[in-house]
């Protein structure tokens, strides 16, 4: 982001906000920011140049905090509530971050904000805070920290829509390597539904799906337990 932040640049009162969700095999994550000396924390987010797509604008936003390229990402929810934005935080992470507060004021008002998920490994990203931010950390889906404005709902509402059309989207997301297990894939099941699932019963679903390619056996231990590796059709 430049120092300067001009008005013309772009698109006025619309803003986009991106929760990021990582998996590393086991567990659930959310990637978070914290603004410059405001014990303030959000969504990685930004807004829309005049001459840029809106998929494009949160596309290279998303890459910027993670460092990565192909990144499985949906729209799933626009935030529009008369009492979601909030000046007083603004204008602190503003003057917190060195920025010419007139220069800025176009920021203070009303934004009505678009909420995109994304899907990733964590192991795989490097996380790189934007120029407002002190830090983006890797948070459990079960204690983030107290989130400012919306976001806290925005979380929510992203992991309801997620639950929802999880079997239908799993194909696309970067969550399983090429390969992967049976136990791997129902660790991501279990991670994201947030209840553990009867391993027959998960098994048995899977496989009559037809969705799934079955290769050659992992051997680690005993070649007797060495588990199927799967890919997706």
């Amino acid at each position: 982001m430049n120092n300067r932040l001009e008005k013309d640049d772009y698109i006025q009162n619309i803003s986009y906000d991106s929760v990021i969700f990582g998996f590393n095999g086991t567990q659930l994550k959310i990637l978070i920011l914290e603004y410059h000396n405001t014990g303030l924390f959000a969504l990685p987010g930004g807004f829309v140049k005049i001459n840029e797509d809106l998929d494009e604008a949160v596309k290279d936003g998303v890459s910027k905090r993670t460092g990565l390229e192909n990144i499985y990402l949906e729209q799933y929810h626009t935030f529009g509530s008369l009492s979601r934005s909030d000046s007083t935080a603004m204008r602190r992470i503003i003057e917190e971050s060195d920025l010419d507060v007139k220069d800025c004021e176009w920021m203070f008002g009303r934004f009505i904000s678009v909420g995109y998920y994304a899907l990733i490994n964590y192991e795989e990203v490097s996380p790189k805070p934007d120029a407002l931010s002190d830090s983006i950390n890797w948070y459990p889906i079960d204690s983030l920290p107290k989130l400012m404005m919306d976001h806290e709902e925005m979380v929510a509402k992203a992991l309801q829509v997620l639950r929802a059309n999880f079997e239908n989207k799993l194909i696309g997301m970067n969550l399983l390597p090429a390969k992967f297990t049976m136990k791997q894939l129902q660790q991501v099941h279990e991670a994201i539904l947030g209840e553990k699932l009867r391993r027959t019963t998960f098994q048995r679903k899977m496989l009559s799906k037809d969705i799934l390619v079955r290769h050659e056996k992992l051997f680690q231990g005993k070649a007797h337990k060495a588990p199927y590796l799967y890919s997706f059709k």
